[in-house]
């Protein structure tokens, strides 16, 4: 046992929330990413990922209960508070995503959706084999790289973006420009949310290495 683990009992509760959550986050993504390519079912895609969006609130919810009676903790409670708001943030915005190419009544995704979606996810899967790193942060560097990565999409992300609304205003269909751009927002706004989960994470391991 190392004098931080002697000083600082560690908590797992916290770490086994924080994996639970991740991974519903990840089947979030899954979820869009299914949504957008393939659609067949769209309703029902919607759906389970409204469903996943629900259980990613009660173990956010878990946490906080968690966090206000726990004394002693392992990380500072200001960073759980913040990784937990941060990485519910991200299935906000992918539950949001869904939910407006339903209400749109979007049937076919085009080819920026899929590359927006596909960014999220490869974000995710850099996140959570992050997070599963902070139990103990032995390579502080390790988890550094994968926020650099993170980062590195979210720029990739904002050039999607930037190609997706210059195609869109060549299209004459206002409706279909309003409806297109307003998805693309918020896939992009879910990199942005998995950047914010990065940084904290970046923070934390810089913090307590």
């Amino acid at each position: 046992m190392g004098i931080k683990e002697w000083v600082v009992p560690q908590d797992g509760a916290f770490f086994d929330l924080f994996d639970q959550l991740v991974a519903v986050v990840r089947k979030g993504s899954d979820e869009l990413g299914l949504l957008v390519q393939n659609h067949q079912d769209i309703p029902a895609k919607i759906r389970n990922i409204k469903d996943l969006e629900h259980e990613g609130d009660t173990i956010t919810h878990e946490i906080y209960e968690h966090l206000n009676v726990t004394f002693i903790t392992p990380l500072e409670p200001q960073e759980i508070s913040h990784l937990a708001s941060a990485l519910d943030d991200i299935l906000d915005y992918i539950d949001g995503s869904a939910r407006k190419m339903g209400y749109y009544g979007v049937t076919e995704s085009d080819v920026h959706m899929r590359e927006l979606a596909r960014l999220i996810q490869l974000s995710i899967y850099e996140l959570q084999e992050a997070i599963t790193q902070i139990r103990t942060i032995q390579d502080p560097q390790a988890i550094e790289a994968r926020c650099i990565e993170v980062n590195r999409l979210e720029n990739l992300a904002d050039e999607v973006l930037a190609h997706a609304i210059t195609d869109l205003f060549q299209t004459q269909d206002p409706l279909h420009i309003l409806k297109f751009k307003d998805i693309y927002d918020w896939l992009e706004l879910a990199t942005d949310k998995c950047e914010d989960v990065a940084n904290i994470l970046s923070d934390i391991a810089i913090r307590h290495a």
